[in-house]
């Protein structure tokens, strides 16, 4: 039996164990997935507090439940461990590992690369290995396939790379890990039919293309699309202000239109551990091409720039509303995550506005239903152990304003509307309240 046939039997007979490596907000949910579809899955994280954690039962993440992860163990279809020397039990490798950016914009694909080389130190003949991180077009022919044949082992002779991007929305009860279909690229075609099955046994669809590269090109152009449309109606917003226009209110009329139109919503910038920084992989890896990048590199540029909006507007409104300087005025914020009803902190524009504010002498406080404490982050190492004030705590008329950041659907809006002096809203929220009008400012 050729390798190709021996990894095939192992799918077709359930004996295929999946290896997840990276046990964040894209390899939990995939695990959540294999086993909820009888695939038996090992899950790998450099963080012994975490696999400890998944072992007893317990998830850390808001989209998988506890009841989930039980499911999987008392089935036997799971365990979780940082011991990276039982990849070797593992059959497809699946790589689940942050792909930031440096403070230059530029791609930094130390995660990828270090495990890359912890996989090659145990990779043996008959292992698949996919890469889910979302990077630029070339990524697995260039920089994972050379470092896992310095194991010694050849590609397409003894053991098979494939790209298959993550599509996980926290947050979106809408779509599940299986329902989602999934886009898979490899540069042979026994790999990529080897990837269409085992994928298959736990993914409602499976979509194929050509190779690796067209695989990691369909991720990024989701997210320009997005960062791109994004910053179109955050600019949008700005000149409709200056205007006098609502621009929710005018999204909200062409969105009427049943063909030709898509609605994106502006905000106080973008978050999140995708759409901020996905497209600047493009942007770099086309200075290979001598191709400039002039819409996304502005996209980019709109998209920042919002917090410093947001503070303008703050700055305006308390001088207009309350004859009060930005320094010394006290500001509760309204959600820290980057998106609502999720735990999820990365990249969120919550940050840069917190320090833009402090920078300008305002005393800041904030409440999150879903982020309890700040953690420390590379960029904003100065706010990690800050506190959410607590619901039972809340104060909202002793602020002199309360700016809404992340609309999470647990918070008072009620309640904010009854007690706030003055309200910076930048997602539209308060909307629903009419009668506080003339003490909201829309941002």
């Amino acid at each position: 039996m050729n390798l190709v046939s021996e990894i095939r039997s192992k799918i077709e007979t359930g004996a295929i164990i999946g290896g997840v490596i990276g046990l964040g907000y894209v390899g939990l949910p995939l695990v959540s997935s294999m086993a909820r579809n009888g695939v038996k899955a090992i899950g790998f994280d450099i963080d012994p507090a975490k696999a400890g954690m998944l072992n007893s039962g317990k998830s850390y993440l808001e989209t998988v439940s506890d009841e989930e992860i039980s499911y999987a163990l008392e089935k036997g279809l799971f365990e979780a461990t940082a011991d990276m020397s039982r990849l070797k039990e593992a059959d497809f490798l699946i790589i689940c590992v942050p792909t930031p950016l440096d403070e230059h914009k530029t791609p930094d694909l130390s995660y990828v690369e270090d495990t890359s080389r912890t996989i090659a130190t145990y990779l043996r003949r008959g292992h698949v290995v996919s890469l889910e991180s979302t990077t630029y077009p070339g990524t697995m022919e260039e920089v994972v396939k050379p470092i896992l044949e310095q194991s010694g082992l050849k590609d397409a002779e003894d053991f098979y790379v494939i790209y298959s991007p993550e599509r996980e929305d926290p947050g979106n009860k809408d779509f599940k890990t299986h329902s989602i279909p999934k886009v898979v690229g490899a540069d042979q075609p026994e790999a990529l039919e080897l990837a269409m099955r085992f994928y298959g046994k736990f993914i409602d669809t499976v979509v194929p293309v050509r190779n690796a590269k067209t695989a990691e090109a369909v991720k990024i152009t989701e997210n320009i699309f997005r960062a791109v449309n994004i910053a179109l109606v955050n600019e949008l917003k700005v000149i409709y202000d200056r205007m006098g226009i609502d621009v929710w209110e005018v999204i909200e009329a062409a969105k009427t239109k049943p063909f030709g139109y898509m609605p994106f919503y502006p905000g106080p910038g973008l978050g999140g551990h995708c759409i901020p920084i996905d497209p600047f992989y493009l942007s770099w890896k086309a200075q290979e091409y001598d191709m400039p990048t002039r819409f996304i590199e502005l996209a980019g540029e709109i998209n920042i720039s919002m917090p410093r909006y947001v503070l303008e507007k703050t700055a305006w409104a308390l001088n207009h509303h309350a004859s009060k300087a930005l320094n010394g005025s006290r500001l509760l914020m309204l959600g820290v995550a980057y998106k609502k009803n999720v735990n999820d902190q990365r990249e969120s524009p919550a940050f840069p506005l917190i320090r833009l504010l402090e920078e300008q002498g305002a005393r800041v406080d904030f409440h999150d239903p879903h982020i309890p404490e700040i953690l420390p982050t590379r960029h904003f190492a100065e706010l990690g152990g800050r506190k959410s004030v607590e619901r039972d705590s809340l104060d909202i008329a002793a602020y002199d304003a309360v700016l809404v950041v992340t609309d999470h659907d647990a918070i008072d809006y009620a309640l904010v509307a009854e007690s706030a002096k003055l309200i910076i809203d930048s997602r539209n929220v308060m909307a629903r309240f009419p009668d506080v009008a003339k003490k909201t400012v829309k941002a």
